[in-house]
């Protein structure tokens, strides 16, 4: 009789990103995603470590959508050997094609800045994580698999993948496994809200073994909010905004979907005289080409034909070059700006950001989640300054936040779309949360699966899938590559910096040089103790 299968979680787990889950089973290797981490400095470090298994043993990846906490390792997992195929539906490859390009770009770009720094500073230099050519190689390997089509993986493993509703092309993944005891595992992926503006509901079917549910949104509940709402919730925000005859309204923002969404809906309410006409500027590449795809995707979407016309209107411009962007700290009059990343974390929202979060006329409305550590949670949870790529901003823009744009299903659409898989007879587990989203997810199905059926692991935990459920093997494994007190959290390096920018603070109001002198030796006693 062949051994159960083994579930290993290396990402995603305990924390919202780094997307990676490994299915062992009769003599195979899985993967489920392969995403890059976003957030604290510590989670960011797993990027550039080794993988806790070998590239070169893993059989097929399946990936459930595009966004990069979910493919972003990919090109590094074929830089280190993995030679197979990677299937995903054909809106995921077509987005990917720009991403993960996109995506090794700023890793190159970023790190060649920081070894510009590091020379300066007499320390080591650093290789990218990956790079153009890594990524394009990447590229090959994909295999296009429709909705609802049965892959055949080899030693009666098979997939087929389900509509989750959250981005164009992204899927829920099922899994069946043909042995004495067939095993049947349905990863959810992210899922969609319901209303959302461009794709239809998840769907899956119901009765399975293991459900690896998302989380992210575990301890949210969200208003119904319909088109009209939505609109009226951004249309709000931007007049207010707009009162500022010289400001700007500066939108972080993902660049796939969530700009689109949002491009549809402003060019909407122009078009309707909600909002006072004005300049909308992607002011992403990586937005720019996501927006092509979109449009040759559009009689897949929901609302396909609103987006189109938002593309065609003339209150919209999309930069390309750095001169171009450069250009948008001139511009004169009100103007909107959306730009990459949603979590403020690279890219050429940070540019937009250092010109305006000083200037009591702009605006900065966050659309999305802001994990723990990025720059737009540190913004959201009320900063006084910020550090930006070495330089110490004072925030006196106004910070806005806004939740009818998310991608994810709330708390209670995440318990309805459980629920809806029932039965699910051997175990949920709850991954893609930080901790209160998880405990909240946990309490809110606990009558729908059995309170002693949730498990939520940590980074790099492996569960056996035994015939009567699961078992938790990880004691017998490697310590895991973070501590799981660490994942989801602020860590050491953003507590630093906000001592540091408080330490600035307090010398800076300070009376006289005889009250600073007095504060750097308390700082002093304090390090001698």
């Amino acid at each position: 009789m062949r051994s159960a299968p083994k579930l290993s979680f290396h990402g995603a787990a305990g924390t919202v990103t780094g997307s990676c889950f490994s299915l062992e089973t009769h003599g195979r290797h899985i993967l489920v995603d392969c995403g890059m981490f976003q957030g604290s400095k510590s989670e960011k470090q797993l990027n550039y470590r080794a993988f806790p298994f070998d590239p070169r043993q893993i059989d097929a990846v399946i990936l459930t959508h595009a966004h990069i906490d979910h493919s972003g390792l990919l090109p590094k997992l074929v830089k280190h050997g993995y030679a197979g195929p990677i299937y995903a539906t054909r809106g995921t490859i077509d987005l990917c094609s720009v991403m993960l390009p996109d995506s090794a770009h700023i890793q190159e770009f970023e790190v060649e800045q920081l070894n510009r720094r590091n020379r300066r500073r007499a320390r080591e230099v650093v290789e990218p994580i990956y790079t153009a050519e890594d990524a394009e190689a990447t590229l090959t390997q994909f295999r296009p698999l429709p909705l609802r089509q049965w892959q055949d993986l080899g030693d009666s493993i098979r997939i087929r993948f389900w509509n989750a509703g959250h981005l164009l092309g992204s899927a829920s993944v099922e899994i069946e496994i043909s042995s004495e005891a067939p095993v049947r595992l349905l990863f959810s992926g992210d899922l969609g809200p319901a209303f959302k503006l461009l794709q239809a509901d998840p769907e899956a079917p119901q009765g399975w073994d293991y459900v690896v549910c998302e989380s992210t949104y575990g301890d949210r509940d969200r208003i119904d909010t319909t088109d009209e709402m939505r609109r009226r919730i951004l249309q709000d925000e931007v007049n207010a905004a707009a009162r500022h005859q010289d400001g700007a309204l500066i939108i972080p923002s993902f660049a796939v979907e969530r700009t689109q969404e949002l491009l549809a809906d402003l060019a909407f309410l122009m078009e309707k005289g909600k909002i006072p006409e004005c300049p909308v500027i992607i002011d992403s590449p990586l937005a720019t080409r996501a927006t092509e795809i979109f449009k040759a995707h559009a009689s897949e979407l929901e609302n396909g034909d609103l987006l189109e016309r938002a593309i065609r209107s003339h209150f919209v411009r999309f930069t390309e070059s750095v001169e171009q962007s450069k250009a948008l700290d001139f511009v004169k009059g009100f103007h909107i700006v959306i730009a990459a990343s949603g979590m403020c974390e690279a890219g050429r929202i940070r540019h937009r950001l250092k010109n305006w979060l000083w200037r009591e006329e702009g605006t900065v409305l966050l659309v999305g989640f802001q994990a723990a550590g990025t720059l737009g949670r540190i913004l959201q949870d009320g900063a006084a300054t910020v550090k930006i790529q070495g330089d110490e901003i004072a925030v006196r823009a106004r910070i806005r936040s806004i939740d009818v744009y998310s991608g994810h299903a709330d708390g209670g659409e995440l318990a309805d779309w459980l629920s809806a898989r029932k039965p699910i007879r051997h175990a949920a587990f709850l991954v893609h949360g930080e901790d209160q989203a998880l405990a909240a997810m946990k309490a809110r199905v606990a009558a729908v699966v059995g309170e002693e059926r949730i498990f939520i692991p940590h980074i790099d935990s492996a569960f056996r899938l035994d015939a009567d459920g699961p078992v938790d093997i990880s004691t017998f494994l490697p310590p895991p590559r973070i501590e799981p007190a660490q994942a989801g959290h602020r860590d050491w390096n953003n507590d630093y910096q906000g001592l540091i920018q408080d330490l600035q603070a307090e010398l800076r109001m300070a009376a006289d040089d005889k009250a600073r002198r007095a504060i750097v030796r308390k700082i002093r006693c304090a390090l001698e103790t």
